[in-house]
């Protein structure tokens, strides 16, 4: 799906060899283009190099610290194991799977292993990263045994195209939040502060939004890359007059997480203490098999839905899905996210994941997974250059999340909505994703409600395929893994 009335480029007549590895010009799409595409994900997904080393700065039950040391966290190390994983892993996602999709820590599991794992009785985080190593092989062996694919082929095409629809308003919505456009208030979200835009940063916001609207409603090429520069030109310009500060410094007009200024040098020596800082079993011997196993069950479901329904959606908005909304490459994409899990466990920066902010480089023109490369050497750049990466804030980045979440949104006439046994599936799919703020969440109920829908019928049940009758029940225990983990340990 190409944003608005943006021309295709025409096919080049002698195609390089990058042009012929990457099937370039032959997905309508030039070197330029994908470079361009690569850089505007870069963008999109930069707020990692933050975010991860934050989420992972609580002490595990002994005291100790991700990356070493028991006095405070190591935000520096974790940072650069963040950037290096992600840098290589997206490299060879664009490499081996040659699909426009980037690579780096997922949020949800960074979460789950820092505010519940590492706080569990003995537990450290050699332990919980062990975890996420045991959770990666456990998934690549499904990839090679041909199971997770089987899977995400059993999936009814309507169903993947409200997965598309789904992520399309979840990214939306995390784009607004992380934004501070949307924020919790006295009802559970509100606008801004009071229900009111309040302070430089949603100014920035505005602007960045509006002025990407407007490029690309007049077919501008590169509308979400300058929309981005532009903004955070502008909020360096805010900063440097105003000394605007962040949210968490108690201004409620302040920056979200990343203030646009740079002291001292924009070159900073990496610290890799993380890397090799797991402990493959330690965590059976400190909490038991059961809840070790559970833990893993629930991190791999994540994993294992996630970045199935994000191939979908960015396969959708990239207008690279078959017939049957299958992507192309899926075995090889499905095995480097597989691989990617292992790699963030091994370095001790948490499972890394297919990233959803890889529809802003495909908004912006990317087809091929020569933007994935571009993405990923932008991320091995950030290893030295982190105060520079760290320059850009969210308010200047997210703009680009709520324009793709458009763009993905109008595939929801595709879904047969006179149909309530695929319409009913489909829409606790689509709401679900952003009201649970999971993706997993949403993929779980319409799954559930399609089989059960699909046995309600005279003769349905024998219709749906197997693999989804057991999927369904697997997510029945993920839904009910609190209750199920209480009686266990009675």
């Amino acid at each position: 799906m190409r944003p608005m009335s943006t021309p295709a480029p025409a096919r080049t007549q002698n195609p390089s060899w990058i042009d012929r590895y990457f099937r370039i010009s032959e997905r309508g799409s030039t070197i330029g283009q994908e470079i361009r595409g690569g850089i505007v994900t870069f963008f999109a997904m930069s707020y990692i190099l933050v975010l991860n080393p934050l989420i992972l700065s609580t002490p595990d039950s002994t005291g100790a610290y991700l990356g070493g040391g028991t006095d405070e966290p190591n935000f520096a190390a974790v940072a650069a194991g963040t950037a290096l994983v992600a840098g290589l892993m997206s490299i060879l996602m664009g490499s081996v799977a040659k699909f426009p999709l980037a690579v780096a820590a997922g949020l949800g599991i960074n979460a789950l292993l820092a505010y519940t794992v590492v706080g569990m009785p003995g537990m450290t985080w050699a332990d919980a990263m062990g975890l996420i190593v045991l959770e990666g092989i456990l998934i690549l062996v499904l990839v090679l045994t041909g199971l997770r694919e089987a899977v995400f082929r059993a999936v009814p095409q309507q169903l993947k195209v409200a997965i598309s629809v789904g992520i399309g308003l979840f990214i939306a919505l995390v784009g607004l939040v992380n934004a501070g456009i949307v924020r919790p208030g006295g009802t559970p979200l509100q606008l801004g502060v009071d229900g009111s835009l309040v302070g430089w940063p949603a100014v920035v916001f505005v602007v960045g939004l509006f002025l990407i609207i407007v490029l690309m409603a007049r077919g501008v090429r590169g509308a979400m890359l300058i929309g981005i520069v532009a903004a955070t030109v502008l909020a360096g310009i805010i900063e440097a007059v105003a000394h605007v500060g962040t949210q968490a410094e108690g201004a409620a007009g302040g920056w979200g997480l990343t203030v646009p200024a740079i002291e001292g040098s924009v070159v900073a020596a990496p610290d890799f203490g993380t890397l090799g800082q797991f402990s493959l079993f330690g965590a059976f011997g400190k909490i038991g098999v059961v809840a070790a196993l559970l833990l893993i069950f629930s991190i791999l479901l994540a994993d294992f839905f996630d970045t199935m329904g994000t191939m979908v959606a960015i396969g959708a908005e990239a207008d690279l899905l078959d017939e049957n909304g299958n992507p192309p490459s899926t075995r090889q994409i499905l095995v480097v996210d597989s691989v990617a899990a292992v790699a963030g466990g091994a370095a001790g920066v948490s499972s890394n994941t297919s990233f959803i902010e890889s529809a802003a480089g495909v908004g912006d023109g990317a087809r091929t997974g020569l933007a994935s490369v571009v993405t990923g050497v932008a991320f091995l750049l950030a290893v030295f250059l982190a105060p520079l990466a760290e320059f850009v804030p969210y308010e200047a980045a997210t703009p680009a999340l709520v324009i793709v979440g458009f763009l993905m949104m109008q595939q929801v006439t595709e879904i047969s909505w006179r149909d309530m046994a695929i319409a009913i599936p489909a829409f606790l799919t689509i709401v679900l994703m952003p009201f649970a703020y999971s993706i997993t969440v949403g993929i779980g109920a319409g799954f559930v409600a399609y089989v059960v829908l699909a046995a309600a019928r005279k003769g349905g049940a024998r219709k749906v395929h197997w693999l989804m009758w057991v999927v369904a029940a697997l997510f029945v225990v993920y839904f009910a893994l609190g209750p199920i983990q209480q009686v266990l340990s009675v």
